[in-house]
């Protein structure tokens, strides 16, 4: 069974032409537009006044660690050691509440169940849910799938776009107008607010992709019912490839990646912009909308679809993949700004925190390979183990640096994806639905534990100016 969209789908065209900006128009500079364009606001700031004036940038300390800006129950992300004052790299470590991102997944995968839900329980509660307290979460969770009539009417006018994380965040601030106390903010009103993004937000993602593809293709989207006894994996997997065309083996690999993606510290700058946020006491739904559209930001979530195009440039370009030497040339060419997009970046390696190994990566690794040879994908899956062993050699000899440099899961993400037929405009927006698990954890913690709004201090690196009247300048 499913629903179809009414025929406003359709309606919203000629609107939306006349709301384009036209580029090309706008940005015709004429001599009293020149400081407009290209002003002070464009002008790049000295690097030494940064050192002068003992800025952090992006709050970080000098030696790469993170400035600490608060506590947390939740998470901890582990890539090195400090001692005496030194940063010394040690093997990567992700824990959740205590409990090590590898057990719960491992666990999970050797029980042959879902372990998503699990995750999102226990970044919520602080606990590992009883079978029954399991059972009522996800009970839960498939309560809240249905999106209202009301809501999809709405949705395709309310949040056409280009990018589905722009949809995304609209999507959310549009479920503002469907709460009867948006404004809420007990513990109680809080779950429910997560509950219904953890629950909704798969299936607006994937609904937002299929409503892009019909519109393309000039039809009204089909969007199958929901089925509340179905895990997120499968939710996704439903929509995106019918009811019938995956297999077990598939969901179980995309609840892996769910939840690998599910959280990984205060610190990342969509949890952070999520506390910030929280830290005003505004309602969930801005807070949540504003990590959404930080992790849009190409220097943060989207990654993984760069990752993907550099290894079809890498397979177009190097003939024989078991050639190391070859490999390892065009490796440094990406690095010297002489191949694919010459950005000198080798996507997918090295990270802000983790040193000797990223666990995330490494977990898909192991739960991918299996699914890779049995599509008859191997030979590209030792190409990404081939560009993770050696590409570190190649980064320190070209940069001229001693540090550690490991692949992240970034390496291993899109090509996973790729694997499950999911595609590339959804890489990001599915980082976004599983991460909203840890957005809502960290949002209850500042809402109710540090009672104090985020307001860092920036200096004033600027001259005092007399006032010139209009007329004389």
């Amino acid at each position: 069974m499913a629903y179809t969209t009414q025929n406003i789908f359709y309606r919203f065209d000629d609107a939306l032409s006349r709301l384009v900006i036209d580029y090309e128009a706008s940005r015709k500079v004429s001599d009293e537009s020149e400081r407009l364009y290209h002003g002070a606001p464009s002008e790049p700031y000295d690097e030494l006044l940064f050192t002068e004036h003992d800025v952090k940038r992006g709050l970080r300390n000098s030696d790469g660690s993170g400035v600490v800006a608060g506590l947390t129950r939740i998470c901890d992300v582990h890539g090195y050691n400090i001692v005496d004052g030194v940063l010394v790299p040690d093997e990567g470590k992700l824990t959740l509440r205590g409990y090590d991102i590898e057990d719960l997944i491992t666990n999970a995968q050797a029980e042959d169940r879902f372990g998503y839900e699990e995750v999102a329980y226990l970044l919520l509660t602080g606990s590992l849910p009883t079978a029954s307290e399991l059972d009522d979460f996800q009970a839960r969770l498939g309560a809240y799938r249905h999106i209202s009539e009301g809501y999809v009417a709405q949705f395709p006018i309310t949040t056409v776009s280009s990018s589905i994380m722009n949809v995304l965040m609209r999507a959310v601030l549009l479920l503002y107008a469907f709460d009867a106390e948006p404004d809420n903010t007990s513990p109680e009103h809080e779950i429910d607010v997560a509950v219904s993004l953890l629950s909704r937000l798969p299936r607006i993602a994937a609904m937002a992709h299929s409503f892009a593809i019909a519109r393309q293709e000039g039809r009204r989207p089909q969007v199958p019912l929901p089925d509340a006894g179905f895990s997120t994996a499968e939710t996704i997997l439903q929509i995106l490839r019918g009811e019938d065309s995956y297999t077990h083996e598939e969901a179980m690999l995309l609840d892996v990646m769910l939840m690998l993606h599910a959280e990984h510290g205060g610190g990342n700058n969509s949890t952070f912009a999520c506390r910030v946020l929280s830290s005003s006491a505004t309602d969930a739904y801005s807070a949540y909308a504003a990590a959404i559209g930080s992790l849009k930001g190409p220097r943060h979530g989207g990654a993984n679809e760069k990752v993907v195009r550099m290894h079809e440039d890498i397979r177009a370009h190097v003939s024989n993949w078991e050639d190391d030497d070859e490999l390892a040339s065009y490796l440094e060419k990406l690095l010297r700004r002489e191949a694919f997009d010459r950005s000198g970046l080798i996507y997918g390696m090295g990270h802000a925190v983790y040193t000797l190994s990223d666990p995330r990566a490494k977990l898909c690794k192991r739960y991918a390979r299996s699914l890779a040879e049995a599509k008859g994908l191997g030979a590209e899956f030792a190409l990404i183990e081939s560009i993770e062993r050696l590409a570190p050699d190649v980064m320190r000899s070209v940069r001229g640096t001693k540090k550690p440099i490991c692949a992240n899961i970034d390496l291993y993400t899109g090509f996973i994806y790729t694997m499950l037929d999911i595609p590339p405009a959804l890489f990001t927006p599915l980082f976004a639905v599983a991460r909203t698990a840890g957005w809502s954890a960290h949002r209850m913690e500042e809402l109710f534990g540090a009672h104090r709004i985020i307001r860092p201090a920036y200096n004033a690196v600027m001259d005092d100016m007399g006032y010139v009247p209009l007329a004389q300048r």
